[in-house]
């Protein structure tokens, strides 16, 4: 199982590199961010800096839209970092949350999704595409250029084209009884459409804070830093549950029952610890959805999720102990993973 690091295009940038460094330092192989253009820093051109300041990191996007760009420049960047730096990014995209709604914007239909994924691929891999009803080529991109690119999902039509469409599938959360079962949804829907559904990389992404040992309080602290992460998702779910109802056989109610008391989201606190709309997420939850304990309790999460299927674990190291979680998951659980 892989290690990826999540981190938000906070400035300084600086930070943020040195973190990157320090993770791939540790073992990690993949170096990600959130990408939404008002809320934190443009994240392609910090992407240029880690790369030049590593040797192995593959960087990308968790996740960007089909919305905020047009599809040729997300290819074009895409591209030009490959060319400078040699295949070393992955797209991670969804419809859009954050950055689409910060911007008073919906987010993308999965129609929109399902076409950008595919002229991104296209383009940023040298091939012919139309986009808006032109034809379009990157006559510069050399041969052997490759972008995978997986898709974030929870919901039923978006597994689906996740199965049919992605390279690689992103699930935002680490609970084992939710990920077994989207996991077999992509692959189901993968296999429906004639392809390997073996082929598809399985990313889980949440939060991991490393405590010294499982006392109450270390866990009561750590439950405080993370909780923003059910708020996260819980977007996302009500959006499931606006679309499919409360009770659907669509979506499981492991999922869905947990935002009865939801009130609202501001994004100005998104994806930060101490969120106050996320006091509705209740400590189950946090347990569940993120991995939370000693090293003991993370190493046996993981082990869980790659009997699963999962090919990667990336932290959402948005809390008081990023350095410290990094350095513990070199030292103790990526030796044992790998």
């Amino acid at each position: 199982m892989d290690i990826g690091l999540v981190l938000q295009t906070d400035p300084p940038a600086r930070l943020l590199i040195d973190r990157m460094i320090r993770a791939e330092r540790a073992g990690f192989s993949h170096g990600w961010t959130f990408d939404s253009c008002v809320l934190w820093q443009e994240p392609f051109v910090i992407y240029s800096r880690i790369l030049a300041e590593t040797s192995t990191l593959t960087v990308g996007p968790m996740v960007t839209n089909p919305s905020t760009r047009t599809w040729e420049v997300t290819a074009s960047l895409f591209a030009t970092l490959n060319d400078m730096y040699g295949n070393r990014t992955v797209c991670g995209i969804g419809r859009g949350d954050s950055a689409m709604r910060v911007a008073g914007r919906p987010p993308a239909t999965l129609e929109r999704l399902s076409h950008a994924i595919h002229a991104v691929k296209e383009l940023a891999e040298g091939r012919s595409v139309e986009v808006d009803g032109t034809e379009m080529h990157l006559p510069w991109v050399g041969e052997g250029a490759s972008l995978p690119i997986w898709m974030g999902a929870y919901g039923p039509k978006a597994l689906a084209l996740t199965g049919r469409q992605a390279d690689g599938f992103i699930l935002q959360l680490a609970d084992p009884f939710l990920t077994e079962y989207m996991v077999k949804a992509v692959r189901r829907a993968a296999a429906e459409a004639g392809r390997d559904p073996d082929a598809l990389t399985v990313c889980v992404a949440a939060p991991a804070y490393v405590t010294a040992d499982d006392s109450p309080a270390a866990l009561a602290h750590a439950r405080e830093q993370c909780r923003w992460f059910g708020g996260m998702v819980g977007n996302h779910v009500a959006e499931l549950v606006r679309h499919y109802g409360e009770h659907s056989d669509l979506v499981p109610e492991a999922l869905t029952t947990y935002i009865k008391d939801r009130q609202g989201y501001d994004y100005s606190h998104h994806g930060r610890a101490g969120n106050p709309d996320t006091a509705f997420v209740p400590d189950e939850i946090v347990d569940r959805f993120c991995v939370i304990g000693p090293v003991e309790t993370h190493l046996a999460r993981l082990e869980q999720l790659r009997g699963l299927g999962v090919d990667q674990f990336a932290i959402y190291a948005m809390h008081d102990a990023v350095e410290s979680t990094i350095d513990a998951y070199g030292t103790d659980i990526v030796p044992v993973l790998a």
